[in-house]
């Protein structure tokens, strides 16, 4: 075994995702009704691993909601699942919070090909992640976000690496403690949840995938709520992209304000599929033209417009 290989084995053989799970060292014998109740008493444990973290998720959020207010952007970096998590929460942004798609974005080491592929070798190099920062013209409006379940993947490190040399915010999201991430790597927030040895030894896409999924909602989510994207808890930016879309904008006027299914319709209509304006029209009768000086008066927050109409 080569020097590099031996300390790579012994990095590994400490990292909790690399360790046997005491609770399912038997589960090779169980029936399916076994392995389903050994799969879902590990994952109800993941929701608290992810709360202890709470404050520190809110910092992201603040983080990312300041950045896209001021026109940076939020950039996603990771290989395997974790990168795969990042661009499939990064591509429902826009039809969920009628976000630009450059607003939010994932990149996988390996590039689009392992989305769908596993390009096992490509998590290996820190120059792949720094060139996709560099690639990305990542700068101080920017955040940076690493997602890692075992908190060393090379290419996630050498992006969030040079994403600081270029003045961005920095992120990291893994499943084990910060103190088994290398000492090395400084960021701005550190989001270690560890949740302990998978099911299936190794096995990241589990429970540490789905610990990086639920932070990954709550960063995009948290930061589109700060940004006015929502109406109490009703998401009102939506693209009409689809026919589902399109009627449930209908039906989200028809819920906060007392118009018929036509008059929702016509009201999108006027608003070019906006539903944010449209809605605001239907609760306080303004014309578009009113309607959109508020929103722009009030940062796009529905309530706060609604209030200055009443005024």
């Amino acid at each position: 075994m080569n020097t590099d290989n031996a300390a790579l084995f012994n990095v590994l053989k400490h990292l909790d995702t690399e360790q046997r799970n005491p609770d399912t060292m038997h589960i090779d014998l169980a029936d399916a009704d076994e392995i389903v109740r050994l799969i879902n008493n590990e994952d109800r444990k993941v929701a608290s691993n992810v709360a202890e973290r709470s404050d520190e998720i809110a910092e992201a959020i603040e983080l990312v909601s300041s950045a896209l207010s001021v026109g940076g952007r939020l950039r996603y970096f990771g290989a395997g699942t974790s990168g795969r998590l990042g661009v499939l929460d990064a591509a429902e942004c826009p039809p969920t919070f009628g976000t630009d798609p450059e607003e939010v974005k994932g990149l996988i080491a390996g590039g689009k090909d392992a989305m769908f592929e596993a390009q096992e070798g490509a998590e290996d190099s820190p120059e792949a992640g720094a060139e996709d920062v560099r690639k990305e013209n990542i700068g101080p409006l920017d955040v940076v976000c690493g997602l890692a379940a075992s908190g060393r993947t090379p290419y996630v490190h050498g992006a969030l690496k040079e994403a600081a040399v270029h003045g961005a915010k920095t992120i990291m999201v893994c499943c084990v403690p910060a103190s088994q991430v290398t000492s090395d790597l400084n960021v701005d927030v550190m989001i270690d949840m560890p949740v302990g040895p998978e099911v299936i030894m190794g096995s990241t896409r589990m429970k540490s995938g789905t610990a990086q999924k639920l932070v990954c909602n709550m960063i995009t989510t948290g930061a589109m709520i700060r940004r006015g994207k929502i109406y109490e808890n009703v998401m009102v930016d939506l693209q009409l992209t689809n026919k589902k879309l399109v009627e449930r904008a209908r039906r989200i006027i028809m819920l906060f304000s007392e118009v018929t299914y036509e008059r929702a319709g016509e009201l999108l209509d006027q608003t070019g599929g906006r539903v944010k304006p449209a809605l605001l029209m239907a609760l306080s009768g303004l014309a578009l033209v009113e309607v959109e000086k508020k929103l722009e008066q009030h940062n796009g927050f529905i309530r706060a417009a609604l209030e200055s109409c009443s005024a």
